[in-house]
Order: C-alpha cells, then structure tokens, then sequence
C-alpha cells in the first residue's frame, strides 16, 4: 500500500491517509479482508507520529471502510457495492458542481457542458 503525503496540502495528513485508503478501497486495488500496514509501521513508513495514523484510522472504521482486531491488526471492511457506488456518486456530485461553477460564472452555456460531459461520458 503506497501512502503519498504532502506537505504543501491545505488538509491534515490524516485527512490525506483517510482519502488515499478509501480511494484504493473503491477502486478495488485494496480488497475486503486484506490487512492494512500496523499503525506503528505506516508511521515510520511515512516518518510520521502514530497519533496522526490512529486518527487515520479511527476515522476510517467510523465511516466503515476498515475493520479493526484487538491483537491482530486492521483490515479493509467487506464492503457493500450499494454503499461504494453511493460514495463515488458523492464524489462525482462534488466535482460536477464545481464544473457548473466554472461554467456559469465563465459565461460556458449548458448545452455546451452536456456537450462535454457527454464527450467524457462515452469514451
């Protein structure tokens, strides 16, 4: 499991760890049973303070995503492809939004962005 962290990003690193779990989680290159690297082992990994990957991860087994075994370690949740799918329509309404700001505030007609995301649609 390959953890980038920046540190010119505006959000905590454990923000950072949470969103790369839960993206390789959804993407499938982590799958459910599969052990996650101890706390104390990411930690030195990424030359960081434990507190920050506990908080890491108490926030990913509060949202579901990992499973965590008094004496064995932590492990990605089986998940449910209803609530996947939910979290990237939550992603994709987030970034969609974000278009239309763009769109409307740059004088781009509507037409012209289902244009486009049709273009990106279908490819």
């Amino acid at each position: 499991m390959e953890i980038i962290i920046s540190n010119s990003s505006d959000k905590p690193i454990y923000e950072q760890i949470c969103m790369q779990v839960k993206n390789l989680i959804m993407n499938g290159t982590l799958s459910a049973g599969e052990a996650l690297p101890s706390m104390r082992a990411l930690a030195k990994d990424l030359h960081i303070s434990v507190i920050t990957v506990q908080r890491a991860y108490e926030d990913l087994t509060r949202d579901g995503f990992i499973e965590t075994v008094s004496g064995k370690g932590s492990f990605v949740a089986a998940q449910n492809k209803e609530f996947i799918q939910e979290e990237q329509l939550r992603v994709a309404e987030e970034l969609l939004q974000k278009a239309a700001e763009i769109g409307r505030t740059h004088g781009i007609s509507y037409e012209q962005m289902t244009n486009i995301l049709k273009l990106f649609y279908e490819e």
